[in-house]
């Protein structure tokens, strides 16, 4: 499951982030080459933060996936949400860094499994 996690120093209030969302999930999905339907989105606004020195509106993301990242696909991922944000938020694209996690699917499967068991009792 393709997870990203968005925080941003913009406020979210008034802001349409079903769209931002709905936006991001497509373009991760097609991007990964996963189904929406396996695709989280976790967006929060308002997080203290400082770019470069100064408070002017930045974000930081974190995507993990189970494969489907390569610089290609990242340097396309990056571009894709930095644009989102820029327009959806007001966030230049130089004020945005993306890191790309790659997990191993035993490590995620082991882990699900884990959950999974401790949910059963």
């Amino acid at each position: 499951m393709p997870c990203l996690n968005i925080s941003t120093n913009v406020s979210l209030d008034g802001v349409d982030t079903s769209a931002i969302l709905s936006e991001t999930t497509s373009g991760v999905a097609k991007l990964i080459g996963k189904p929406e339907a396996y695709v989280m989105i976790v967006l929060k606004g308002s997080v203290p933060m400082a770019f470069g020195g100064t408070e002017q509106p930045a974000a930081y993301g974190e995507l993990v996936s189970i494969g489907g990242l390569n610089p290609d696909v990242n340097k396309k991922l990056s571009a894709a949400i930095a644009s989102i944000l820029e327009t959806k938020l007001s966030i230049p694209k130089s004020r945005f860094f993306l890191k790309f996690y790659d997990t191993k699917a035993n490590q995620s499967q082991e882990y699900a499994q884990c959950l999974h068991a401790l949910h059963q009792h």
